[in-house]
């Protein structure tokens, strides 16, 4: 094989495999982190909504205390069009709960606290404390 065909192939693959990490990193704006081995949060909601502006401490205290362990993700609608339909959403803030392999467990609609949403989880089978 000559060095020019070996560098196409090089040149494809090195193509694929960024193509795949960017698909990768897509999916994982739309929906949660890359790392699809924790339990997730998703909060749909928007920057200038007052309860979804209430969300924003208790979403980063739960990103914050539960790193490793639980993965928090807000995703603005107003951003983000597709996402509230893709969801299924009619009213924000809503927030999906996602077991480690995506599987929807749970749905809350409106302000939900910080308390509640680890009884929640702990409803579910996973303790955060």
């Amino acid at each position: 094989m000559s060095k020019t065909a070996k560098a196409i192939i090089l040149a494809v693959v090195l193509l694929a495999v960024a193509g795949a990490l960017v698909l990768k990193q897509r999916s994982g704006a739309e929906g949660g982190s890359v790392a699809r081995d924790l339990p997730r949060l998703v909060d749909l909601g928007a920057d200038k909504c007052v309860p979804c502006r209430m969300m924003a401490p208790v979403l980063e205290e739960l990103r914050t205390e539960c790193r490793g362990r639980l993965d928090v993700v807000f995703i603005d609608v107003w951003k983000d069009r597709g996402a509230g339909e893709k969801y299924g959403i009619s009213v924000i803030p809503t927030q999906v709960f996602f077991d480690p392999e995506g599987r929807e467990l749970f749905r809350h609609e409106g302000f939900i606290s910080k308390a509640d949403i680890l009884a929640k989880w702990a409803e579910l089978g996973y303790s955060f404390n």
